[in-house]
């Protein structure tokens, strides 16, 4: 009778007697056909795998269908999804459950408050704290608002912060270097870095659009991470029954509140635009992201790409990130790199960048090598946060490819009209060095067009009073540029505002 029991007990959870390498999801009742709803299953598949610290493995050839079954399947170990197919059905999932994420991808060490630090500075070396082990830090100032965002998507701003990676003895990463001065540290958070790295492979997703209104009612049910030390291999996403409407989406890939990520090999999805009537009461289109980086800390994206044309604008585009410090991107093709909130150390080597070309605000230093960008512009610093980077900039071996249509052209474009308080001073590149850049402006339309510039029309005027400070001076080097027009390269149509810049042509 015992021998029975034992047998039943071991059929009812799902697990052979004999000590499994790892858990399926048709061990816990996954039918794999397309039609059932697996989400439960594949729920209950990796809770059991976390509580056994073992691996889950998809079944290659299998289809799993995940409905409106509301939750999230938390990931604390390794996933192997090989060529199984997911299909995430959205059309049907209701605004109040948009923000479950399909899977979660969390450490089991818990973040603690560090206490007692009242104050930081900028490039400051150590914390003045011990730590269990390596960390990365969040600091947070309430009463002090940044980013106040300008335009037709404007706002109030959000409290000082960033992310920094700190050791055992309380000494901050050069990579991770405070931005600001924190004269009052309202709040730090740290997240223990785990050792061992958790891998996510394969898999062929396929996400059924939300049919939901055009409102920034954003959109999860993705794959969050929110643990330090992982990589992602070999993934592939799909987006299929986009409407003419619909709620903008975060992100497929989620990165939130992570160091050392490596996503390699995968392919993404860039979704439709749909346009809404943004905070300043004007029509404007959501952004719409496949993948996204929040609060992060060395992550790298190397040979991905996306389905979508990455110059067809009726697509949103690809890559967008907040607070984040040493991004790289290495042979990618995306429709956009795009750094809203102070993005600190880009290095974008061997990849092709489309319509929305690279876009950023921030500081540290941004390289591009080796790479190609269809816009008018080289590097847009985006104006509703100030088009602001403190640092440098570095190119090259670069390709600029300019559309059909335009009529100027410029290796670095914003706008700031001193009148609007972003929170913080804002500043242009103290240093741009530029050498072997390739402009194809052939399909430049306008007859008056004088050529390439080196800055577009940032529309200040420096005479005005009561102005928010913007730092314009430093160094410019620029060696062999060649235009398609073959039209010299000149310094700016307003170059009054660029007089306090050393500027080498050769």
């Amino acid at each position: 009778m015992k021998k029975i029991l034992l047998l039943a007990t071991c059929s009812l959870f799902a697990f052979a007697c004999a000590s499994p390498k790892y858990l399926t999801y048709e061990r816990f009742g996954a039918k794999g056909d397309g039609v059932t709803d697996d989400f439960p299953a594949i729920i209950a598949t990796h809770a059991a795998a976390n509580e056994k610290g073992l691996p889950v493995k998809a079944r290659n050839g299998k289809t799993y269908y995940i409905g409106n079954t509301v939750g999230t399947a938390i990931v604390r170990t390794d996933v192997d999804f090989g060529t199984a197919r997911f299909i995430i059905d959205d059309s049907n999932v209701s605004v109040e459950d948009r923000g479950a994420n399909i899977f979660k991808v969390e450490s089991a060490l818990e973040p603690f408050t560090i206490d007692g630090i009242g104050s930081l500075k900028q490039d400051q070396a150590n914390i003045g704290r011990t730590l269990p082990g390596r960390c990365l830090v969040e600091v947070v100032n309430d009463n002090r608002k940044v980013y106040i965002r300008f335009g037709a998507n404007q706002n109030s701003g959000v409290s000082q912060k960033e992310f920094f990676i700190a050791d055992r003895d309380g000494n901050i990463e050069p990579s991770s270097a405070l931005v600001w001065d924190y004269e009052e540290v309202t709040s730090m958070t740290a997240h223990p870095i785990d050792g061992k790295p958790l891998v996510v492979k394969g898999g062929i997703f396929t996400t059924i659009a939300n049919q939901a209104p055009s409102k920034y009612t954003y959109y999860g049910r993705g794959i969050a991470v929110e643990r330090s030390n992982v990589r992602i291999e070999g993934l592939s996403h799909y987006v299929e029954g986009e409407l003419d409407h619909g709620a903008p989406y975060d992100g497929f890939i989620s990165l939130d509140t992570a160091a050392d990520i490596v996503v390699s090999g995968c392919l993404f999805t860039a979704h439709k635009i749909y346009k809404t009537i943004g905070s300043a009461g004007k029509s404007v289109s959501m952004g719409t992201y496949d993948v996204n980086a929040y609060g992060c800390v060395g992550v790298r994206w190397e040979n991905c790409s996306q389905t979508t044309d990455i110059n067809d604008t009726h697509y949103w585009g690809l890559f967008a990130s907040n607070f984040c410090k040493s991004l790289s991107l290495d042979h990618c093709v995306f429709s956009r790199f795009d750094a809203h909130q102070g993005v600190r150390n880009v290095t974008l080597t061997c990849c092709e960048f489309g319509h929305s070309g690279v876009q950023m605000v921030g500081s540290g230093t941004m390289r591009i090598e080796n790479c190609t960008i269809h816009r008018k512009s080289l590097i847009v610093l985006r104006s509703d946060y100030g088009s602001s980077w403190e640092g440098e900039l570095i190119v090259r071996n670069c390709k600029l490819i300019v559309p059909e249509g335009a009529k100027s052209v410029s290796l670095l474009s914003g706008s700031n009209t001193g009148k609007h308080d972003f929170g913080y001073t804002c500043y242009l590149p103290e240093r741009y060095d530029i050498e072997n850049l390739v402009i194809d402006d052939s399909r430049v339309s306008d007859k008056d067009y004088q050529g390439p510039m080196i800055f577009g029309n940032f529309k200040r005027n420096a005479h005005e009073e009561g102005l928010y400070p913007y730092i314009a001076k430093g160094v410019i080097n620029i060696r062999n540029v060649e235009a398609a027009s073959g039209k010299p390269l000149g310094v700016s149509l307003e170059p009054e505002m660029f007089r306090d810049y050393t500027i080498t042509v050769r």
